[in-house]
């Protein structure tokens, strides 16, 4: 894999730069900068793609065809840097990431032309029901019932941690269509119209005050089998192909290295233990050291997969390896941000932040007054929400478990 960029690859970047310094405005570039979580301010975030589809660059990963870009491997990742030094909001991944993959894949071409189209506009706005009250690591447990009903599948039960429902008009969902001798059998990928009568959304508040998770209840939801995405009863055939790009399917090393290198500014300046600078405090210096190497590391493997997936294939088993290390080296340097950020990143102070959703119960002062600088109001609340990204897209125990078995012939 040739790392040396072209004069093409050169010509690019200065393209992507022109465009980000014009359509970018100051407020996407807050939304962007002061995110709390992998998950950027709703609105900001719909503004930005369509800013990003007008130009025909909000989903680059996309086979041409359906609205994609021919790009090179360079050219992918040129684009995430530039937009993540920027300060660009990242767009969600539920539909153009994620659902949209297994559309393309497994969708008949009715499927395709009806909600590709409108993923990339944001008409059609997705949030994902996998997780269940009882079921979250081991997914396969699933129970949400779907009960054949001639044209359609009547749906009951509950999802929890559902990102962004109360946004959302349309979910895609694993459902229990029969019982067999495997758990894996048996389940169906279906998308539900979140207007269906018979569903009701309850906001959860996370750790950080945010109201971005929920649990969504279904009670006798009519749905049609127009809807199933591959076959009836083989829907964990696509769940897993859709894992492996939740899990593996995006470019995350450059905002880790933009954030080390932010952390390493202000530690310039940040009093250590010592009484100099912190970032003159040998321990706080190792870590940080030691986290930068790994950011370099976890970028040469994200190039790796996302030369697969240029030349037509997809994550594999590497996705599970790029989700247990770009989560724990994101654990790992929210941890020193909030170390940097000294005492005043101790203050809960949501409003001088870009939360992913609203902040329940929380009076902003009259005067917008802010102990410190806004990256030290940041720091606290982006540490809790990563506390999360071990568990989330199952959990980096169970991919260790799939590495072992699957990569590891364990």
């Amino acid at each position: 894999m040739d790392l040396n960029w072209s004069d093409d690859d050169r010509a690019f970047r200065d393209e992507v730069r022109t465009f980000l310094a014009e359509k970018l405005t100051p407020e996407l570039q807050r939304a962007g900068h002061r995110m709390t979580s992998v998950y950027a301010d709703h609105e900001a975030s719909m503004a930005w793609q369509a800013i990003l589809h007008e130009r025909g660059w909000a989903a680059p990963a996309w086979p041409v065809e359906y609205g994609g870009c021919d790009w090179s491997l360079t050219q992918h990742y040129i684009f995430s840097r530039e937009s993540q030094l920027a300060g660009a909001p990242p767009l969600s991944p539920m539909g153009i990431r994620m659902v949209a993959h297994a559309i393309i894949r497994y969708g008949t071409e009715e499927q395709k032309a009806y909600f590709l189209p409108r993923i990339l506009t944001g008409e059609v706005f997705f949030c994902q029901g996998y997780s269940e009250p009882e079921s979250g690591s081991d997914l396969a447990s699933l129970q949400m019932a779907a009960v054949d009903d001639g044209d359609h599948l009547v749906c009951t039960g509950s999802k929890i941690w559902t990102t962004h429902a109360t946004e959302a008009n349309w979910m895609f969902a694993l459902v229990r269509t029969t019982r067999g001798p495997r758990k894996q059998q048996g389940i169906t990928f279906l998308l539900l119209e979140m207007s269906s009568p018979g569903i009701e959304v309850h906001p959860l508040v996370m750790t950080s005050g945010e109201r971005v998770q929920n649990q969504v209840f279904f009670d006798r939801v009519r749905v049609p089998k127009s809807n199933v995405i591959g076959e009836i009863d083989d829907g964990w055939t696509v769940a897993k192909y859709l894992l492996e790009f939740e899990r593996g399917g995006s470019v995350t090393a450059p905002a880790l290295q933009v954030m080390a290198d932010e952390i390493a500014a202000a530690a310039t300046v940040q009093p250590g233990p010592g009484g100099g600078a912190l970032i003159d405090d040998p321990a706080f210096a190792a870590k940080l050291a030691d986290a930068r190497i790994r950011t370099e590391v976890l970028e040469i493997l994200e190039f790796r997969t996302l030369a697969a997936v240029a030349a037509g294939g997809n994550p594999g088993t590497d996705s599970s390896m790029l989700k247990v290390i770009s989560t724990e080296l994101s654990q790992a340097i929210t941890e020193l941000a909030l170390e940097a950020a000294g005492p005043r990143g101790r203050v809960y102070q949501p409003h001088a932040t870009a939360p992913g959703g609203p902040i329940s119960d929380y009076e902003p002062p009259a005067d917008g007054h802010l102990s410190g600088q806004p990256w030290q109001a940041v720091a606290p609340l982006r540490y809790f929400n990563d506390r999360a990204g071990s568990i989330y897209a199952g959990s980096n125990e169970i991919q260790r478990n799939i590495l072992a078995k699957a990569a590891l012939g364990l």
